[in-house]
Order: C-alpha cells, then structure tokens, then sequence
C-alpha cells in the first residue's frame, strides 16, 4: 500500500478548497493507495501523473520504489494545466 504526501503548495490548494470538495479529494487519493496506476494517466512531455476528481485535477509523482504518492499540484480542471 503507498502512503501520501503533499508538496507545500499543493497543501496550502487543498485548505483554500471548500470543505465538501477537500474531502472528497482526500477520499479519492485514500481509494487510490492500493493500485494507484489504475486510476492515473500520464501527463504528456514531463513525469508526472493526473488524477481526476470530478472538475478536479491532482499532478502526482508516483514513486513505486519507495510506495510513495507525492501531490506536487491541485486544483480546478481549468487552472491547473497552466
């Protein structure tokens, strides 16, 4: 099972959420410890993966060899590409 961990600036995007939406983002990254690569996709050109959640997008850095999922970014479908 992986554990999670959060970069600074992906906490400080999850606490300017709303309550219902933080939760239900803390929810799918707890759904995803198990097998985390059936639920992501790679982010085309850099390392990193996308996780959806609703109109929601999380940019994880899934490292296998140490079962960690890093939340790098997240934030609303329409910003977070940027």
């Amino acid at each position: 099972m992986y554990s999670i961990e959060f970069s600074q600036s992906a906490e400080k995007q999850l606490y300017k959420l709303e309550k219902e939406v933080q939760l239900r983002v803390l929810s799918v990254l707890e759904r995803i410890k198990i097998r985390p690569f059936h639920f992501i996709k790679r982010k085309q050109g850099t390392p990193y993966f996308i996780l959806r959640i609703g109109e929601y997008r999380a940019i994880l850095d899934v490292r296998p060899e140490k079962s960690i999922i890093f939340v790098v970014e997240l934030g609303h479908r329409k910003n977070i590409y940027d």
